[in-house]
């Protein structure tokens, strides 16, 4: 049986990952966090980040006034904009408010995106290979997205709804994949505190 192992603060949980889609999914993170191959990207990047003159926009954007990241509660805008678009998709509603709400949450990205940024910049390497994979899926989502406005807004719902679907897909893997990240950050200290 295949078995992983999640530290857990103040003890060591066993979780049973031998139910296929847990396990490949648990594999293809764990090969995420070893690809060493992206180390000197994500390290001049990082550092790239760090030398922003950001001044007091810096500690907003992680957080810092808060005591904790920013990031997550930003990307909420998008995350539910998006979702509600696509139940409205289903529901026999005129075509005007999925458009709306699809392009609200376009409109949301820029603060989440450059909050997860100035987060991702501080991670250590292992954490932050899988944030440079969360970052690259949105950056399909977003593309999924304009595509489902743009086609949207020249009145082909049909074709706007599949690309929206196909965004909720890359964003259901990029919250997975950003919440991978924030549950090791959590054991291992937040720089936002």
């Amino acid at each position: 049986m295949n078995t992983h192992l999640f530290a857990v603060p103040g003890k060591l949980a066993r979780s049973s990952a031998s139910k296929g889609g847990s396990a490949a999914w648990l594999t293809t993170v764990a090969y995420l966090e070893r690809a060493k191959a992206v180390d000197p990207a994500i390290r001049t990047l990082q550092r790239a980040i760090r030398a922003l003159p950001l001044g007091d926009v810096d500690d907003l954007l992680r957080g810092r006034p808060l005591g904790h990241p920013v990031h997550p509660m930003l990307v909420q805008v998008p995350i539910g904009c998006w979702l509600s678009a696509t139940v409205l998709d289903a529901a026999p509603t005129g075509r005007s408010a999925p458009t709306v709400l699809t392009a609200v949450g376009l409109a949301g990205i820029a603060p989440a995106a450059l909050a997860g940024w100035a987060d991702w910049a501080d991670l250590p390497l292992e954490e932050a290979r899988v944030g440079l994979a969360h970052a690259l899926t949105n950056v399909v989502a977003v593309a999924f997205y304009s595509a489902s406005l743009a086609a949207r807004l020249r009145g082909r719902s049909g074709k706007g709804k599949a690309w929206s679907l196909g965004g909720l897909t890359a964003v259901a893997v990029s919250g997975a994949l950003g919440g991978h990240v924030a549950y090791r950050r959590a054991l291992h200290g937040s720089p936002a505190a």
